[in-house]
């Protein structure tokens, strides 16, 4: 009874699952998640910096990983949110 209580609370009728599914923790969450994807550039940033390049490879794939996960967590959040406020809208 609780879900069919849960369905008409929200405008869509989805379920606390089903907006799990569809990005809606993007959403609900999406300021700690924001703060991981700025540390996640910030690494990024310094190992850029202060490790000597000197180390090949590995010193390029490291700060192309942090630089690239921290763009892809805060470009997904930022789809996440113009996404629901333009289904809110709606």
């Amino acid at each position: 009874m609780a879900d069919a209580e849960s369905d008409h609370s929200h405008p869509h009728g989805a379920t606390r699952m089903a907006r799990l599914w569809s990005g809606g923790a993007l959403v609900t969450h999406q300021i700690p998640l924001a703060m991981v994807g700025l540390a996640c550039l910030a690494v990024g940033i310094v190992v850029a910096v202060a490790v000597p390049d000197s180390d090949g490879p590995a010193w390029a794939m490291a700060v192309a990983g942090c630089l690239g996960a921290g763009v892809l967590l805060l470009g997904r959040i930022a789809f996440a949110v113009l996404r629901y406020r333009r289904g809110a809208t709606l």
